[in-house]
């Protein structure tokens, strides 16, 4: 893998609702993460991954309502960690969950989970990640088999064994993403299996619960796939979409006979919770 990333830092004027729009847009073409400071967007792409046509997508969001400008630079691989120093921040979820990186002070929260912030998803600032660490708070998974797919950090499959999980798998494609998770696991002395691949490595699995946080294309390409691993009664909690996609998830859902429960939203951000 390459040691260079590349950073854009975008100025998003307004930020609200664009930065979320321009965040879903840079991850369909290859941006791995993304950090947010007021209107500026920072976001970071392999310098292998890089192409000219890269931000051909964002021109298209430059219109009446909204204007992004943006510029770039390298930045090599031994830098990564004092740029995630200055930037991420621990969170707190519902006074019950800490998400904090090594460097912060640990508080008394019954879940204190410590992240090694590098280049993945799935830290908790991201409204989805956030709802999906709400879902596995509000409801029993002690005893449950679990699954975490497209896990980024592994942040969901850790609260989950924290939460007395029985059998935990987290699934990721990226690579990074995959050796990052196995290093938090680890660092939270969670025994997890986590594997690399995307949903075709799930033949013959079954689960109680399913956590997918990925996004809308995806999701409607595996739900048929998540319906088959699903045990009777399991519970899928997905994440990565907008609100005007959640119709279009739940028919898919409702056509697998999943049924819908109830949804979480924050910022036009939705996560929702569907029974088998």
């Amino acid at each position: 893998m390459s040691s260079i990333y590349i950073e854009y830092q975008f100025k998003i004027q307004p930020a609200t609702p664009w930065t979320e729009i321009l965040i879903a847009e840079l991850g369909e073409v290859g941006f791995e993460s993304f950090v947010e400071e007021d209107e500026l967007l920072l976001a970071y792409i392999l310098k292998n991954d890089w192409r000219e046509s890269i931000l051909d997508a964002i021109s298209t969001l430059n219109n009446d309502e909204v204007n992004i400008s943006c510029k770039s630079k390298e930045i090599a691989q031994q830098n990564w960690n004092a740029e995630w120093e200055r930037n991420f921040h621990p969170i707190n979820v519902g006074d019950q969950c800490m998400i904090r990186a090594p460097f912060h002070p640990s508080e008394n929260v019954e879940f204190d989970i410590v992240i090694e912030p590098k280049m993945s998803f799935g830290t908790g600032h991201h409204e989805t990640t956030h709802m999906m660490l709400q879902h596995i708070l509000e409801n029993p998974i002690k005893g449950k088999s679990v699954l975490d797919m497209g896990c980024g950090t592994g942040v969901l499959a850790i609260l989950a064994k924290m939460k007395g999980a029985t059998q935990v798998d987290a699934i990721d494609i990226d690579e990074w993403c995959f050796l990052n998770s196995k290093e938090n696991v680890e660092r939270n002395n969670c025994k997890i299996e986590v594997y690399q691949g995307d949903s075709s490595i799930l033949s013959g699995k079954k689960y109680d619960i399913i956590l997918a946080n990925i996004n809308r294309n995806i999701l409607l390409s595996d739900i048929p796939i998540y319906h088959e691993c699903l045990n009777k009664d399991g519970e899928l909690y997905l994440s990565g979409f907008y609100r005007e996609d959640l119709d279009v998830i739940s028919s898919k859902c409702d056509s697998y006979g999943l049924e819908f429960v109830k949804n979480l939203e924050k910022n036009n951000w939705v996560s929702a919770k569907y029974v088998n």
